[in-house]
């Protein structure tokens, strides 16, 4: 395994509360969780057996960069603490560039998904119904079509080895509430618009992303989880852009389209991944932070 590659935390000096599909969480306090982003990946929703090299540095800085640059459209839950600090001595390389520690908050059960060009299961959906989650769309729309205005499309929020399913905005509101409901469609939709103007500049489409959320003690809105990162967005090249196909990714849709190609029936156990398959992905996560953010990771 290489150097700083995490599959597993081994922390012993906190209590683990959930091993999650790419990240562990361990409690610190009554207020704060500390959060670690491993190299695992998760593809339709099913963990990857194999690492992908760096991908947990990714994550983590890319999504500390957006929640910074972000973060004067709604609160989020970073606190500010360093992560080093709050575990012992032989513990801090598992953490390292890699974790964050967080407030402890209400997790809300969905997952707000913001389309702004039709692709992945919207496209499948939109050729069987002309439809998006739903919402109905114009007739003729080609593969990759930039839509005329960003669509809020909730999901329900499932437990590692379950399947995230499409709900309707009904059903959201059903979950949440409807003035909760009506606040995250309003905040996730401002996420993207800010987002994706700036990585227009960066070269970078933001095709589609997904954000989390959850309640403080005072009933507010927070952004939880990551935002922005290739784990959770199509990332599209823009001067390769062009309507009526797959797009090329910097994302682990490159993945998504190997495992899709291999006959798997996306259910456990996934296939081995193929090495150049694992170094190219690596390669894709890399390249998306470089352009984004004009650094290189912090290993």
């Amino acid at each position: 395994m290489a150097e700083n590659q995490l599959i597993a935390t081994s922390i012993k000096s906190l209590p683990l509360l959930h091993k999650g599909k790419v990240r562990d969480i361990y409690a610190i306090d009554d207020k704060h969780l500390l959060i670690v982003t491993t190299d695992r990946l998760s593809a339709f929703d099913v963990v990857m057996a194999e690492p992908i090299p760096f991908k947990g540095f990714v994550l983590t800085q890319m999504a500390d960069f957006w929640f910074n640059k972000l973060s004067f459209v709604v609160a989020n839950h970073l606190s500010g603490i360093s992560p080093e600090s709050v575990v012992a001595e032989n513990e801090v390389i598992q953490v390292k560039n890699r974790a964050i520690v967080a407030r402890k908050l209400k997790a809300l059960p969905i997952e707000a998904i913001v389309r702004g060009y039709l692709s992945g299961s919207g496209w499948k959906d939109y050729q069987k119904t002309q439809s998006l989650c739903g919402i109905k769309l114009p007739q003729g729309l080609k593969e990759s079509a930039k839509l005329s205005e960003p669509i809020f499309t909730p999901s329900s929020k499932e437990a590692v080895g379950r399947h995230d399913e499409n709900i309707s905005y009904e059903e959201c509101e059903a979950r949440v509430g409807k003035d909760v409901a009506s606040s995250i469609k309003e905040i996730s939709i401002k996420l993207y618009q800010e987002a994706s103007t700036f990585a227009l500049t960066k070269g970078i489409i933001i095709a589609d992303t997904k954000f989390e959320f959850g309640l403080d003690d005072e009933n507010h809105l927070v952004l939880i989880d990551e935002i922005l990162t290739p784990d959770s967005s199509r990332f599209w090249p823009l001067d390769q852009y062009h309507e009526g196909a797959s797009q090329p990714s910097f994302d682990k849709q490159f993945i998504r389209d190997w495992l899709e190609n291999s006959g798997w029936n996306k259910t456990p156990p996934p296939p081995s991944l193929p090495e150049d398959v694992i170094r190219k992905t690596s390669e894709k996560y890399l390249e998306a932070f470089k352009k984004l953010t004009g650094q290189d990771i912090k290993k």
